[in-house]
């Protein structure tokens, strides 16, 4: 059984997708960032294609860019959730037309003809019906939200030769920085750093992106992947485990924390555990518990049923939805979980729960009018010269009805 040449990829999410909101309530699973890249980033990277399609819920249409399936070739459909690994791979490239990898009952992959799989598309709907299947083991995969969270250390290890990057101890930069190990640390061209930066490499790989710039003082120790075009204000503290994204800028303490794009951490304030998308803003001192003081584990509100699941987790902080800022001072509960566009501003701790377009005051508890909020929007990603489109401006429409 040859190798299969693949020229068509599809995205498709089944049921447990539905565990990622509120990250997912604006962009496809397939965007959400772990490791050094999104999903898709890595699995076009691995397979050494160039064009993708995906299936979309109505209301992401036009927001994120999506080739439609052509009929002539075979696709390959890739359920999101799982991530590649060589064993995956290598099993994907061995399927044959009309076959498809299953993984403890779940559909991972399927190799399906174009004109069934262009039908599939056009329905927005995948099916696994009819094919022969092929049981596979050892995955690396998604089960639930704060899965990110665990895997993240792994993944930014297995994402470095994704990046073509070699270490600084086989090339010739010239470095401002303190390197405890070189041969650990790998660093972009056209990376700014400072005087007085220490990387601390030795307990895990530290990554630091094209146009990256981090500031004098700071303290970056490993597994830590600093994004393109990314900041680390003055002085900042990096702890293991945590991606910040590109066009991020944080500063103060980080630990095992996945920033998205074009979000703000810059002042001081601890946040640990935790999972921000885009465009989020954190106000100076915003501090998230990510331990409760008996240390037990956390429950947190699953998105779509409202009621408290157990992770098992110890350590588990803040899950955060694009466009949603806190206020200077403000206090983040172990296990909250806060939707897309909401403005907390409270004195003590705002609740656990916090819905999409919430207002959340010390003394009032609200609806951020939608107006309102996209106003601030605009005003926000003007700053980073993106245009808020009327296609963007209706998917944020649709969370606002059914907050």
């Amino acid at each position: 059984m040859g190798q299969q040449s693949i020229k068509q990829v599809c995205f498709f999410t089944d049921e447990k997708a539905k565990r990622f909101k509120p990250l997912t309530l604006s962009r496809p699973l397939d965007d959400l960032r772990i490791g050094i890249y999104t999903i898709r980033q890595k699995w076009m990277r691995k397979l050494g294609v160039n064009v993708f399609s995906r299936l979309l819920p109505e209301y992401l249409s036009g927001v994120f860019p999506n080739t439609p399936v052509e009929r002539e070739a075979p696709v390959l459909w890739i359920n999101s959730r799982f991530l590649p690994s060589e064993n995956l791979v290598t099993a994907i490239r061995s399927l044959e037309k009309g076959e498809k990898l299953l993984f403890k009952g779940d559909t991972v992959a399927a190799m399906i003809a174009g004109k069934p799989s262009k039908q599939m598309f056009d329905r927005n709907v995948f099916s696994g019906e009819g094919l022969s299947p092929k049981e596979t083991e050892d995955l690396i995969y998604l089960e639930n939200l704060w899965d990110l969270l665990i895997l993240n250390s792994y993944e930014i290890e297995k994402d470095i030769p994704l990046t073509g990057l070699k270490a600084v101890s086989e090339t010739e930069s010239k470095l401002e920085a303190n390197i405890t190990d070189p041969q650990n640390t790998f660093v972009a061209d056209n990376v700014e750093i400072e005087s007085g930066v220490q990387i601390l490499s030795k307990d895990g790989p530290v990554v630091i992106m094209e146009g990256a710039h981090i500031e004098s003082g700071s303290i970056l120790r490993g597994p830590v992947v600093i994004g393109k075009g990314a900041t680390v204000k003055m002085m900042a503290r990096i702890y293991g485990g945590t991606t910040i994204g590109p066009v991020c800028k944080v500063g103060g303490e980080v630990s095992n924390c996945i920033f998205h794009s074009y979000s703000n951490k810059a002042h001081d304030g601890f946040v640990g555990n935790s999972i921000f998308g885009q465009w989020v803003n954190l106000g100076a001192d915003t501090n998230t518990s990510n331990l409760k003081n008996n240390y037990s584990t956390v429950r947190i509100t699953d998105w779509n049923t409202k009621k408290e699941v157990e992770t098992e987790a110890q350590f588990l902080g803040t899950i955060m939805g694009d466009h949603s800022k806190t206020a200077i001072n403000t206090m983040l509960n172990t296990g909250t979980i806060c939707g897309v566009s909401s403005n907390i501003f409270m004195s003590g701790f705002p609740p656990k729960y916090i819905p999409s377009f919430s207002w959340v005051g010390s003394e009032e508890y609200g609806v951020y009018e939608f107006d309102k909020a996209v106003e601030a929007m605009k005003a926000m990603m003007k700053r980073r010269d993106i245009e808020l489109t009327e296609a963007y401006k209706k998917m944020m429409n649709h969370h606002y009805k059914k907050r």
